[in-house]
């Protein structure tokens, strides 16, 4: 092709571009392209074997009778696009759930159509949202969803709690509760557990709530071999879905925490030598198994954990998912009109536990229907601290120590001297070997009793440090005993 033509064929592909999409850029510098009237943006340097831009604008070219252009124009005319879109207005890019204006928030249902649905204060609603206020990022994981029911009278509720197996009402009311907040956009939520006995539908209930964000495409996967695969497909998905773990390393479990409260990852990007590429994250997540062994202090804080049980009867996996397909916009309906109530109800921040926005969302939802989220979320709490001190032998052995203390008293020594008698105590006069991760340094025992800190305070322990003029000390306390409130006095 003569230098002329490939000019001329480059002008025509920018012009067109220019006309028909709109560019602009994102905070970490990916230049994006979104067709005029339509909410869903795609990268323009993916080169993915379905739906790229570049697979885009070429059709669009053709179709409108401006011809084939070469790789050489095409790659040309994206360099000069991408090079005036740097000048752009920074924009954000959103997958499955997005904040809106005035307060809004917006759930993209997948659809070639760009309808969504737009939650406000007054209700819900379907709509196109205006590309200045919203830009959906769509990715494989991103499934098509029905659309929503009206006007449900909350049997969806019924119906979604019906096909699962869930053990009573407080796991009932915490799915609820973490449902609602999956659409909510910058709230954290903890990470549902979904355990019970071999046969109680533990991988089925996981991708029932899945499937009510993600839609009937979205599924369970098996746990990724290493924290990068894990944040790979985190990044391209809203409902992160693990099924069956029996096991998590300290490596898995403090990516999980990472996920479940936000984190950045940095990585050099491809075909640079000193240019990166930044990858935000905050994802709900679901875990399915029956054990998981010993918890870490810190990822226990961010779970949730739903108990199932075995059904009485049985049914085929094609009646199961038949009915669920079929009652889906009616499930989604009603978690939608809750979601409404939810937010439109007044409570109080609770301020003791960690996960406090969704804490306020459990107190948000016993205040619009009186489910009693709330004490049920911290039921759950003190269970997990439970599991957190039996699979630790530190922890048994702190708590066994601090019944030597009485109310309001407490002991300071530095971090070697504890380590001593807590040695001596767990060993006690038959001198029992020590367990494999015992701490074998002060400062290895310092920084365990820091992880533990909150799990110990659960159990009326406190653990602070401090200095003095000659060293560092750990304090082990005991707060005193609340005083007796009207009715136990009355008691007496």
């Amino acid at each position: 092709m003569a230098e002329e033509e490939k000019a001329s064929g480059r002008e025509i592909i920018a012009d067109y571009a220019r006309e028909h999409f709109r560019y602009f850029r994102t905070a970490d510098g990916t230049v994006y392209a979104q067709r005029n009237g339509h909410p869903v943006a795609r990268p323009i340097r993916s080169q993915g074997t379905t739906g790229s831009h570049r697979q885009e604008l070429m059709v669009g070219l053709f179709t409108d009778g401006h011809g084939a252009f070469s790789g050489t124009a095409l790659k040309e005319a994206l360099d000069l696009i991408e090079a005036l879109a740097m000048g752009q207005q920074v924009q954000q890019v959103h997958i499955r759930v997005a904040p809106g204006f005035d307060g809004a928030t917006w759930l993209d249902l997948g659809r070639t159509d760009g309808q969504s649905v737009r939650i406000h204060a007054d209700g819900w609603d379907l709509a196109v949202p205006d590309p200045q206020e919203v830009c959906w990022r769509r990715t494989q994981l991103t499934g098509e969803l029905p659309l929503p029911a009206k006007d449900t009278d909350g049997k969806g509720l019924d119906l979604l709690l019906r096909l699962c197996n869930f053990a009573g009402a407080e796991s009932e009311c915490l799915a609820v509760a973490w449902l609602v907040g999956c659409l909510g956009p910058s709230v954290p939520v903890p990470a549902p557990f979904l355990t019970g006995p071999q046969g109680a539908g533990k991988s089925t209930g996981g991708r029932m709530l899945t499937r009510i964000i993600e839609g009937m495409s979205g599924d369970l996967r098996r746990a990724p071999k290493d924290e990068e695969a894990l944040i790979t497909a985190v990044a391209a998905g809203w409902v992160t879905a693990l099924d069956n773990l029996s096991h998590m390393s300290v490596t898995m479990s403090d990516a999980m925490c990472c996920i479940v409260t936000g984190a950045e990852d940095v990585k050099r990007a491809l075909f640079t030598d000193g240019d990166v590429h930044r990858s935000r994250y905050r994802r709900p997540l679901l875990l399915t198994g029956i054990d998981v062994g010993v918890i870490r202090p810190d990822l226990a804080e961010r779970l949730l954990p739903l108990r199932l049980e075995r059904p009485t009867v049985r049914r085929t996996e094609a009646e199961l998912w038949a009915e669920f397909e079929e009652v889906l916009p009616v499930v989604l309906g009603s978690i939608l009109d809750l979601t409404v109530k939810v937010r439109a109800a007044e409570a109080e921040t609770p301020t003791d536990l960690r996960m406090a926005d969704f804490a306020h969302l459990c107190a948000q939802l016993d205040a619009a229907t009186g489910l009693g989220a709330l004490m049920a979320y911290r039921a759950c709490l003190d269970e997990l601290n439970d599991d957190v001190i039996e699979g630790d032998l530190l922890a048994q052995t702190v708590l066994q120590h601090a019944e030597s203390l009485a109310p309001g008293a407490s002991e300071r020594m530095t971090s070697a001297e504890w380590l001593h008698g807590l040695t001596k105590l767990y060993a006690g006069e038959e001198c029992r070997p020590l367990p494999k991760g015992w701490p074998t340094t002060g400062k290895v025992l310092s920084d365990r009793l820091k992880r533990l800190q909150p799990t110990l305070a659960a159990r009326g322990v406190l653990v602070d440090w401090g200095r003095t003029r000659t060293a560092r000390y750990v304090e082990l306390a005991r707060p005193p005993a609340p005083p007796p409130t009207e009715r136990q006095q009355e008691a007496f």
